[in-house]
């Protein structure tokens, strides 16, 4: 939390220079009939990268023959391995890949970010025929084409907007739009084994801040009323969360998978769960593009926003007053000790996990 901080405040300062600097760069403010060459601008979180991926289908099946580029970041440049027909991903954080995105020529630029000025100073670089973003304070002035953006949208549905300029009318996606590439699959199944085929639920304990996390404890006792109807539970997540992970699978409750798979193995395992259990996280929405069911505990977050939308997922909120008091990744320290989260009690987890389980 203090990373993204100490980066909006750098964006603040040097984005709000930078933007009228930008502008210098000319731009054609013209839709291109075929464009043959498209830059796709991600950085951020493993939630946002996968709720873009249904855009960037709709983007490919209109341009068949436009070869699509992908700028990220580390932290979520893997999830694009799951969108086949994606050529080029490269990384904001290593400069020779940055270098290799910036200083090729596009025909067009879709800046995804939300609210930072700098990925919009950074497309307008490309010197793109058409450049699109979303319009959520001056960066606006850098783009042909400046898209509206809101919090109380679906994120998957702001991202598919920024096709309008295209006039590309893309509906909601066909489930599942990830797909595991096999040798994640291969691995996944090696890790499973122990389980001897038995049917599974995934549980994702982690978070990016303290105020989203629901705890292990609790957890443990959801992993004791799935084994209590014969499931056992694979707890997923980085290193961070080994600890935790040992504590909810503890006394024979399945496997603790927490820092041994890499994301798109994460992935491969998740899709031959029945349900995963979780968080307002990436991995929630990695479930949701696999086409998995999921119980999602929302407190801080924006589940307007963020939380899976179908029958297949269910939603948990107490929805206090104070909640949700995420704005733009960020969210401020608690002073209530995020009730949001520790009032969401045991039995009614347990009852809408059953409920997917034995319907």
């Amino acid at each position: 939390m203090n990373r993204i901080r100490t980066l909006k405040a750098i964006d603040a300062s040097v984005g709000r220079v930078a933007v009228p600097l930008a502008r210098c760069i000319p731009l054609s403010p013209s839709k291109p009939e075929h464009p043959t060459s498209v830059l796709v601008i991600r950085p951020g979180g493993i939630g946002d990268a996968v709720l873009l991926i249904p855009t960037l289908v709709a983007l490919m099946k209109t341009y068949p023959h436009a070869h699509v580029t992908i700028l990220a970041e580390r932290r979520n440049a893997a999830i694009f391995a799951l969108c086949p027909g994606i050529e080029n991903v490269f990384r904001y954080n290593v400069f020779s890949e940055f270098r290799s995105a910036v200083f090729a020529r596009y025909d067009l630029v879709i800046d995804t970010e939300q609210w930072h000025r700098l990925s919009a100073v950074i497309a307008r670089l490309c010197r793109p025929k058409t450049l699109i973003g979303f319009a959520a304070n001056e960066r606006e002035r850098l783009f042909s084409h400046a898209i509206y953006y809101s919090h109380d949208d679906y994120e998957a549905a702001s991202f598919l907007r920024l096709l309008e300029p295209l006039r590309i009318n893309a509906s909601e996606p066909e489930m599942p739009f990830l797909r595991p590439p096999q040798n994640a699959v291969v691995n996944a199944c090696e890790r499973l084994k122990p389980l001897a085929d038995n049917p599974f639920v995934v549980i994702f304990p982690g978070a990016s801040i303290p105020e989203r996390r629901w705890g292990a404890k609790r957890f443990h006792a959801l992993a004791e009323r799935a084994r209590a109807v014969g499931y056992a539970v694979v707890v997923v997540g980085g290193k961070e969360d080994k600890a935790q992970g040992d504590e909810i699978v503890s006394g024979g409750m399945g496997l603790n998978l927490a820092g041994v798979t890499s994301l798109i193995e994460t992935a491969a395992v998740l899709q031959k769960s029945q349900l995963l259990i979780s968080g307002d996280s990436g991995v929630l929405h990695l479930a949701v593009g696999l086409g998995v069911s999921t119980v999602s505990l929302f407190g801080p977050g924006r589940a307007m926003k963020w939380a899976p939308k179908g029958d297949n997922h269910t939603v948990i909120n107490k929805n206090l007053p104070c909640s949700p008091c995420t704005i733009f990744g960020t969210t401020p320290p608690c002073p209530i000790n995020a009730r949001c989260m520790t009032e969401i009690g045991i039995d009614e987890v347990a009852d809408k996990m059953i409920a997917h389980l034995i319907p």
